[in-house]
């Protein structure tokens, strides 16, 4: 097991790890290299979060997940439609579409709750 988490983070780098040395003797970092500012570690935190996500959508039903991929723009769906738009591509009512989407929405919360816990608890 311990293997095997090992070879996830394997391949994962710092933004802050050094890459180099500049003309003046100063550590250039990976962060430096792809953007100035603050946009990286935002881009980098958002991605991070929907990824998350992405994973915890695994676990609804068919119709939760086509709900929220259209209406969020989730799972290459790159369009984000309104319940109402939704509603009528699925043929059902847009309270309907709302009540799923409420659901489904409080089941991730509930998922991201209790992983939080998990983590909490393991440290």
């Amino acid at each position: 097991m311990h293997l095997r988490n090992q070879k996830k983070i394997s391949r994962e780098v710092s933004l802050y790890t050094p890459i180099g040395v500049d003309r003046e003797g100063n550590e250039i970092m990976l962060m430096d290299v792809l953007a100035s500012g603050d946009e990286v570690p935002d881009t980098v935190e958002v991605a991070m979060i929907m990824e998350w996500v992405t994973e915890f959508v695994r676990t609804l039903t068919s119709k939760e997940k086509l709900v929220l991929n259209l209406r969020f723009g989730l799972n290459g769906f790159s369009e984000r439609l309104t319940q109402r738009e939704i509603a009528q591509k699925l043929g059902i009512s847009r309270s309907y579409v709302s009540r799923i989407e409420k659901h489904a929405v409080e089941k991730i919360l509930d998922a991201l709750s209790d992983d939080r816990a998990h983590r909490a608890r393991r440290r």
